[in-house]
């Protein structure tokens, strides 16, 4: 069984020779809070908390989460062990030339809906081969179409490296990302990888650097937006900004997204689906981390599931839900949130170490009550211990 969060965060603190106390004065939360969330009494599945513990234990969310490779989803573990050929994909990169097959176009939709449909495992399968075919087009008569199609492709690599919890790698793939924009000097797909980097700088820690990415992305499109995509590109990299922000500072970059959206509609510019319906989502997202749960569930009253037409979308509002509603104490619903997520894509919840976290939580509740056989279910398939 892997360690949980609250172990690893124990663990962490006793190897700098910290008192509980110390710990939790660095990172700005209760000594009870930080207590509990050690002896596993208190889920630590609040974002916001989490970086605050990081930061204060000085290392990243990632590694107080972790990459439980002893998942019981057969399907998660292929991905996990493909990341390998990924990685290597990325360290070998070089627009060097070479024979291009055919149906690298479709075989790029392909990876592109196998990520929104959270099939990580035969994503990761595809990737390698694409990525380096990809770059052999790039020296062909159909160089431009390649070098963005190759911008895509590496994209999709870091999201999905960063969905299976490499981030280090989900940086090397931003980095190459980087790479072939600045080689098309295109300025939708050179926001597209400042969105990358952003992400993985995220998913690193590092969200100072996290900001200044966005905000430099955001500077050098403004007096491109003209180009095709480049408003929604804009509304996406002010999204960053807010996630990065708190306070007025948040709530200032929410609101122009926000206008950005309803001057745009709902888009499938670079299938980021920048719209009303995703900045309703990402604020749900935030407000379940700032400790309004309240607010999140009555945001969620009011999203257009319509315009969710991915299961990448569908997870995050639903795994979200779930944590706010057990943030609430409304543990039969946060339960079925959990489940519904799960339903729409195993692999993501599977893999997930912040579902894993609330459904821990959740389960230990259960478990004082003597109850909840679903719930119990749902942590057996997912390998979590009460």
């Amino acid at each position: 069984m892997a360690m949980s969060i609250g172990e690893r965060i124990r663990g962490r603190r006793l190897l700098r020779g910290w008192s509980v106390r110390l710990a939790a004065d660095r990172a700005g939360i209760s000594h009870a809070s930080w207590s509990r969330i050690e002896r596993g009494l208190q889920a630590a599945d609040n974002l916001f908390v989490l970086a605050g513990i990081a930061e204060a234990l000085e290392c990243s969310v990632v590694d107080l989460t972790g990459t439980a490779l002893s998942t019981g989803d057969r399907r998660v573990a292929e991905a996990q062990l493909g990341v390998h050929a990924v990685r290597r994909a990325l360290v070998e990169f070089e627009l060097a030339g070479g024979d291009a097959r055919q149906g690298l176009a479709e075989e790029l939709a392909l990876v592109r809906r196998l990520r929104h449909e959270c099939d990580y495992a035969r994503a990761v399968g595809l990737l390698p081969g694409l990525l380096r075919d990809l770059q052999a087009a790039c020296r062909g008569p159909e160089r431009g179409a390649a070098l963005a199609m190759l911008c895509e492709a590496t994209f999709l690599a870091s999201s999905l490296l960063r969905s299976l919890g490499f981030a280090a790698d989900a940086w090397l793939g931003a980095e190459r990302c980087r790479e072939v924009a600045e080689e098309v000097e295109d300025p939708v797909l050179l926001a597209l990888a400042a969105f990358a980097r952003a992400c993985a700088a995220n998913s690193c820690g590092s969200y100072a650097r996290q900001s200044t990415l966005a905000q430099r992305g955001i500077t050098e499109l403004e007096s491109r937006l003209a180009a095709p995509g480049g408003l929604e590109m804009l509304g996406v990299l002010r999204l960053m900004c807010a996630v990065a922000g708190r306070g007025e500072e948040h709530q200032s970059w929410m609101d122009e997204a926000g206008r950005i959206a309803r001057r745009t509609g709902e888009t499938t510019t670079l299938a980021l689906f920048f719209g009303p319906a995703n900045v309703n989502l990402w604020r749900l997202g935030f407000e379940a981390d700032a400790g309004e749960p309240g607010r999140a569930v009555e945001i969620a009253t009011t999203a257009d599931l319509s315009a969710a037409r991915v299961n990448s979308r569908l997870v995050f509002f639903h795994g979200d839900l779930a944590r706010a509603y057990a943030g609430w104490g409304r543990e039969a619903e946060a339960v079925k949130h959990l489940l519904v997520a799960e339903r729409v894509a195993p692999q993501h919840v599977h893999s997930s170490p912040l579902m894993q976290e609330t459904a821990r939580g959740l389960l230990d509740r259960a478990q004082r009550r003597a109850g909840g056989a679903a719930l119990r279910g749902l942590c057996e398939r997912m390998r979590v211990a009460g």
